[in-house]
């Protein structure tokens, strides 16, 4: 059996990590787009403009990493050959996610009105990402992921954000004592 043959392994990112820079990701677009744009079919391009700007473009040119992504150390590639996606694999990744997140933002503002019937706009991105939490396989994969024919993996390179974050608490703790 040939060794191209086997798929390579390649360091699994925790899913709390992904949706930590998810999350960086989208306040960044939010803010953004809701400083531009404050209501209507404006505020959604305005949105998407921005999501894929930093999802797409910036990540074709930063070794696949978006600032969410860079911070929590991590990236995403394509694996047929082991490099940074081009841009329709990202365009293709990032239009299903930057709807999802689109209407998730809207069921949120929804729950500022009272009206709780928007939550149902945080569906499309819990099927999206519930994908990866019943994927068995060592690198589990989003239903965006597999749209793309991508994967987010893990990296040496960012701003490690979350270890920074976990030391800052440690040692409240122990200055508290």
């Amino acid at each position: 059996m040939s060794s191209d043959l086997v798929p390579p392994t390649y360091p699994k990112v925790p899913t709390w990590r992904r949706s930590a820079a998810l999350g960086t990701d989208l306040f960044i677009v939010w803010l953004l787009s809701s400083l531009l744009a404050y209501n209507g079919l404006l505020r959604f391009f305005v949105f998407i403009l921005f999501w894929l700007t930093l999802r797409v473009f910036l990540v074709a040119k930063n070794q696949g990493q978006s600032l969410g992504r860079w911070a929590f150390d991590h990236k995403v590639i394509d694996p047929r050959y082991n490099k940074t996606p081009g841009l329709l694999e990202l365009s293709r990744r990032e239009g299903v996610m930057g709807i999802c997140v689109y209407l998730a933002t809207l069921g949120l503002s929804g729950l500022v009105s009272g009206n709780a019937g928007i939550l149902l706009f945080w569906i499309p991105i819990s099927v999206d990402c519930g994908l990866a939490l019943f994927d068995t396989s060592r690198n589990p994969q989003t239903f965006h992921d597999r749209f793309g024919r991508t994967f987010v993996i893990g990296t040496q390179r960012g701003y490690s954000l979350d270890i920074k974050i976990r030391n800052w608490v440690d040692k409240m703790k122990k200055d508290m004592k």
